[in-house]
């Protein structure tokens, strides 16, 4: 059974830098493709960045794109998503999500990921 926990959430500044954490349980680096998603209020849940299990590569919207650098550190079974130069259009839930079957053309779709974890807010300040 996958488990997936975030953690490093806050209030913060335009401009600002964060580091989200992500626990997985129960999941196994090469058969897992990990994610982050987010959603605003009153919006969809839109993809953020991701690592596709078969290639190792990373994935990214091109809103986050030379902002966000997902990672994971495999000794800890942790994703992480760091967040530099924070703007306001940035606040939202985010979320991490797993998937052991994923294929790459999937990596952006929410539905397509069996495991999420609970979601931890980000809000941005001007």
């Amino acid at each position: 059974q996958v488990q997936l926990v975030e953690s490093g959430g806050g209030l913060m500044q335009a401009g600002d830098s964060l580091t989200l954490s992500c626990a997985a349980s129960g999941v196994t680096r090469s058969s897992t493709s990990m994610a982050w998603f987010r959603q605003a209020s009153g919006k969809e849940r839109e993809f953020v960045a991701g690592l596709f299990r078969n290639n190792g590569r990373t994935y990214y919207s091109d809103s986050v794109k030379g902002r966000f650098t997902i990672s994971r550190d495999n000794t800890k079974s942790t994703v992480y998503l760091r967040m530099n130069n924070l703007q306001p259009e940035d606040t939202a839930v985010y979320y991490c999500a797993a998937d052991n079957n994923l294929i790459l053309s999937s990596l952006r779709t929410p539905h397509q990921y069996d495991y999420w974890g609970q979601g931890t807010q980000v809000t941005v300040s001007s």
